[in-house]
């Protein structure tokens, strides 16, 4: 079985029934930062909990050194798992209103911490909820603090030295989430520098999903990506977007597709800009 998984609206009211689920709520918008808590505030699927990308889903941001969204520490994320309620064996269903990359950012926060089984995606998000007629609710769940303990798997990150290490080397595939016109250097709407990390293809993440706002069937991401590698190991792709968000839905995507997990360079873009003597990258 791929270590990442989906479950559709109506599973996840029988899951509701059932009970002993964590249900994450994981709405963020870069452009402003309070929308998810206030979405939240105005409706949720019940049971849910608030999970904020920038108090919960990521560490604290120096100046001039990380990027924008570096990773939590691995001790504070664990204790937050268990004030979400979060065991060993507790399943979790994580959705936000978008297509997806906030809720793959918890996923692959989860995996990184060893919580592999029992992690699901909200296929088509919130919107897919309303879609098939579920109700939100207003309440705050009441909930029973976990005994959850992680151990970060560092395997699956890669440094921005490490990786200045890789460039060129035959065996990489360095894979882009973001957009083609800002990885072309097009245009830049958040960063002070436009470009791509030289060596990088673009593998805009939406294109994981169909119009209906699914991930598509995992034959057709399997051949999506398999464009990218060329031929190359799953095993030395690395993944990267603006700040590490979007390349977890291309880790997630890669994994329903089959393919082995690949690294996530965390501090992306936004962070190798900071240092002018790494390289970048403008055009294909």
């Amino acid at each position: 079985m791929p270590l990442a998984q989906l479950i559709s609206p109506q599973q996840l009211a029988e899951r509701q029934k059932a009970g002993g689920v964590v249900i994450l709520d994981c709405r963020f918008a870069l452009e402003d930062p309070d929308y998810g808590r206030c979405s939240y505030a105005e409706g949720h699927i019940e049971g849910a909990q608030y999970a904020d990308l920038e108090r919960h889903l990521s560490g604290p941001v120096t100046k001039g050194v990380t990027g924008r969204h570096p990773l939590p520490a691995a001790n504070a994320f664990a204790e937050q798992l268990r004030a979400w309620g979060v065991n060993a064996d507790t399943d979790v269903v994580l959705y936000d209103d978008g297509p997806g990359a906030y809720a793959a950012r918890a996923w692959w926060l989860l995996a990184w911490l060893g919580k592999r089984d029992g992690v699901f995606i909200l296929d088509g998000g919130l919107k897919a909820w309303h879609a098939a007629g579920f109700p939100l609710s207003l309440d705050a769940p009441v909930v029973e603090p976990g005994a959850f303990v992680g151990t970060p798997d560092n395997r699956m990150v890669l440094d921005a030295e490490h990786l200045l290490e890789r460039l060129g080397q035959p065996g990489l595939t360095l894979i882009d989430a973001r957009a083609q016109p800002r990885f072309r250097g097009e245009v830049e709407p958040i960063d002070p520098i436009a470009g791509h990390i030289p060596g990088a293809q673009c593998a805009a993440f939406n294109e994981n999903l169909g119009s209906d706002g699914r991930f598509l069937p995992a034959e057709q991401l399997k051949q999506r990506f398999a464009t990218q590698l060329q031929g190359r190991s799953p095993d030395e792709l690395v993944a990267y977007c603006g700040s590490g968000v979007t390349a977890c839905h291309n880790l997630f995507a890669l994994s329903l597709a089959g393919y082995p997990l690949g690294k996530l360079y965390a501090g992306s873009w936004s962070e190798w800009i900071n240092d002018p003597a790494r390289a970048i990258a403008t055009g294909d």
